[in-house]
């Protein structure tokens, strides 16, 4: 039996161009990159390369990007940097209930310290409304930070509009990215960025190595003391085999996205049209049009989503509940229950994503199997 991945979202197999850019600094390439001999100098050289590589894919300036170890610090680093470093402007940030729980615990940390947060509802499609960001603006609001794209559902929010209001308002705007990057056109400036998080095993690239976009001028809080790497913003010898990856993988990102795209688009459909022929009973969760083509979030009305997750295992099929960060727990979605959805779905829902190395045969095999696996439960 074939095995088939469709959990891209949580995370997506190193591509063997990433792996062969990566091999060089396992192998000869060892030098510190803050060493001052040529070892630690050719070193620095693919560190500085990089990074104008991912600031080129965001529209940003190389100084403006910071490494990190993922997606989480980034997220971290973006909330708990910015609020402590400008605490003398306000106490208060506004994010959305939907967020990854990367912001939402750093979240829940700032309250456990004195700040105050804003969490904002979303409707039934997972969008957060343009009036209530405005309505929960304060004289003492220091951020607003809302993802891009949702990684369980795959709703795009209104980020240039939510960059543009802040940006009026004088409030910094975060978002992250994790799930966008590299479906998404991300351009920092002509959405009103101000700070946005990143990682490369989204993109596949290796685990280990993301990076967080912050405005110049921005002040932000170190978190990590040490060395002054990263110009001080973020301590620790650099990870260079993890950062040489992360740039060709984001540089073989921006190169196809267009063509992933479409193929993405290609694979949602045929994987919902085989369930139509075969008369299954689904529901499709999040926005119907503005989404990223890699996340098909779907409900089977009267299958457990857990016992799905079995039979799909048993089937050889890769897919999720929701967020890989929380997945064991056997919880129901917090996004999903954030969009209110009525309990038949809340309790069925599963998350397919495609990524490098699906192919329309895999996708129909697996909508078949899946088919399958639903008519057992019919009879």
């Amino acid at each position: 039996m074939q095995e088939i991945y469709l959990d891209h979202a949580a995370t997506t197999p190193v591509h063997p161009e990433v792996l062969e850019a990566m091999l060089p600094y396992y192998r000869e390439l060892h030098g510190n990159p803050s060493s001052m001999h040529r070892f630690g100098q050719r070193t620095r050289h693919i560190v500085d390369e990089a990074r104008s590589v991912i600031a080129r894919c965001l529209g940003a300036a190389p100084g403006e990007v910071i490494f990190t170890s993922g997606g989480t610090e980034a997220d971290n680093m973006a909330l708990l940097g910015v609020m402590e470093a400008n605490r003398d402007r306000g106490k208060h940030l506004i994010t959305s209930q939907i967020e990854h729980h990367a912001v939402l615990h750093t979240c829940k940390r700032l309250e456990a310290i004195g700040y105050e947060v804003t969490y904002l509802p979303v409707d039934e499609t997972g969008r957060v409304s343009i009036e209530d960001v405005e309505q929960a603006i304060r004289p003492d609001t220091v951020l607003i930070s809302i993802m891009f794209g949702n990684n369980e559902v795959g709703t795009l929010q209104h980020v240039g509009k939510i960059g543009k209001i802040a940006q009026d308002r004088g409030i910094y705007f975060h978002t992250d990215a994790v799930q966008a990057f590299g479906i998404e056109d991300v351009d920092v400036k002509r959405l009103h960025i101000d700070l946005l998080s990143v990682s490369a095993h989204k993109i596949n690239g290796p685990k280990g190595i993301g990076a967080l976009y912050v405005r110049r001028g921005i002040k932000i809080e170190p978190h990590l003391y040490g060395g002054n790497q990263e110009k001080k913003r973020r301590a620790g010898t650099e990870n260079v085999p993890g950062i040489a990856g992360f740039a060709r993988a984001a540089e073989l990102a921006e190169e196809t996205r267009e063509e992933r795209r479409a193929q993405y688009e290609k694979l949602r459909t045929v994987m919902l049209d085989t369930w139509k022929e075969q008369g299954i009973d689904y529901v499709v969760n999040g926005h119907p049009e503005l989404y990223m083509p890699h996340i098909l979030n779907v409900s089977f009305p009267g299958m457990k989503t857990d016992a799905m997750l079995m039979h799909l295992d048993l089937a050889g099929i890769a897919a999720a509940s929701g967020s890989a960060c929380t997945s064991g727990s056997l919880e129901i979605s917090h996004v999903l229950r954030a969009m209110h959805l009525p309990p038949e779905r809340l309790e069925s829902a599963i998350r397919f994503s495609f990524g490098y190395g699906n192919t329309v045969e895999q996708v129909r095999e697996a909508a078949g199997r899946i088919a399958r696996i639903l008519s057992r439960k019919d009879g």
